[in-house]
């Protein structure tokens, strides 16, 4: 149950990065959104006995970090 509903938490914060990723003005700021919704993700994911909600999370971090990374958390 709870690797389903890291996996929900990894869609909709999936979401939010990759509208986050075009670089329209204010936009990218959906990745601070994405961020925390894909940590959090992550931890139920780690609760879950399977792995697939967890990288699923693992993954969306990475984009939204690495986008926040390169723009300096702005935009």
């Amino acid at each position: 149950m709870l690797n389903i509903v890291s996996i929900l938490i990894g869609l909709f914060a999936g979401l939010f990065a990759l509208v986050g990723v075009i670089p329209f003005p204010l936009v990218p700021l959906l990745n601070w959104v994405a961020f925390p919704l894909a940590l959090v993700g992550t931890v139920i994911g780690m609760l879950s006995s399977s792995n697939s909600g967890r990288n699923l999370n693992l993954l969306i971090l990475a984009i939204s970090g690495i986008r926040l990374f390169l723009t300096g958390g702005l935009i």
